[in-house]
């Protein structure tokens, strides 16, 4: 969002800055004036005022110096334009307040009520709401309109921070450094300190579930993820904890010498599909990975349509459960591509 320097030498944003949907200033529809998984919020409690704190304030225009431009210069301030009767705000409120909780310090939220305090959010162009503007130094230096995903929110706190990591991420970044080095007990312990202060945490959930199997309490991974909403279930890094689970139970009772028979098998027929199949899964549940898709990737070559595509399908669980960024998924899709489109 751009600003431009007002007559009075106060901040505004330019002309045509735009983002979410949000509400239009004075014209309110219908205005009157173990694992823990959080529950939604209602519109009464996203609607109440800001809770008292010094992370947190409700503020207006007599305050606004003190509150905003001064204190910026120490830390940075976002600026939350809202109203009572306001939808919108009503979602992203208690969004902000969560992540500037969780950002420990590093940032504090100013909230203004717009029907309360009009003439400044005239002086700063509040046309829509919820209105938000990062001030740093006394000046505002990004902002958006209406009630954005929290993706977005994420990429506005970052470039406010200029790469300060909250505490929040700085645990995060220690358990996942626990669980690549196989210390399943740790990285556990420290994922569910995570997730105890910020339940729908989705990496979170998935590094406990992760950290399970690791340890080899199947049983509690399977628990984990079965008491956990589909909502939650469906996002990205939970499904790929999943799929993870599920592939490794394939090797369940498959020792060396079942790998060698089922090996056997799938080598005695080329075309029997199936035997292949079942070798393939066999090596993969033994976290084989590469071993497992290039038997997979065969069965594609002979009759990828066989089974309703199962090793296609088979394939792509793999990459889920190992992620976008690993190396066994990034050669296993150029080779698929290669496969698919010859």
């Amino acid at each position: 969002m751009e600003f431009k320097l007002n007559p009075d030498g106060s901040m505004a944003p330019s002309d045509g800055a735009g983002g979410a949907p949000g509400a239009t200033v004075g014209q309110p529809a219908g205005a009157q004036g173990g694992l823990y998984v959080e529950p939604s919020l209602d519109d009464g409690h996203a609607s109440a005022p800001a809770p008292a704190g010094e992370l947190i304030k409700d503020s207006d225009t007599a305050s606004f110096m003190k509150d905003v431009i001064e204190e910026s210069a120490k830390v940075p301030v976002i600026v939350d334009f809202w109203a009572p009767w306001c939808g919108p705000c009503k979602q992203l409120g208690p969004a902000l307040e969560k992540m500037v909780k969780q950002a420990g310090g590093l940032v504090k939220l100013v909230k203004v009520n717009v029907d309360e305090n009009q003439d400044l959010a005239a002086q700063m162009r509040v046309q829509s709401i919820p209105a938000v503007y990062g001030f740093k130094n006394g000046q505002p230096v990004d902002g958006f309109m209406g009630a954005v995903p929290e993706s977005q929110l994420k990429t506005f706190f970052d470039k406010l921070l200029d790469g300060a990591k909250a505490p929040l991420d700085v645990a995060l970044d220690q358990a996942q450094e626990a669980l690549e080095a196989g210390d399943g007990a740790a990285a556990g312990t420290l994922f569910k300190e995570i997730q105890t202060q910020d339940p729908g945490n989705p990496i979170a959930i998935a590094g406990m579930i992760r950290a399970a199997m690791v340890m080899g309490e199947m049983d509690l991974a399977h628990e984990m993820a079965n008491g956990l909403p589909d909502d939650l279930k469906a996002k990205q890094e939970i499904a790929a904890a999943i799929s993870a689970l599920e592939l490794a139970e394939l090797g369940d009772g498959v020792d060396n010498g079942e790998l060698d028979v089922l090996k056997s098998a799938s080598e005695a027929v080329p075309a029997d599909h199936q035997a292949r199949f079942d070798y393939a899964n066999a090596l993969i549940g033994a976290g084989r990975n590469e071993e497992g898709l290039e038997e997979l990737f065969e069965i594609i070559r002979q009759n990828r349509a066989w089974n309703d595509e199962a090793a296609r399908q088979q394939v792509l669980k793999v990459f889920e459960a190992l992620g976008p960024t690993d190396a066994a998924t990034l050669d296993g899709r150029r080779k698929l591509s290669t496969i698919l489109f010859s």
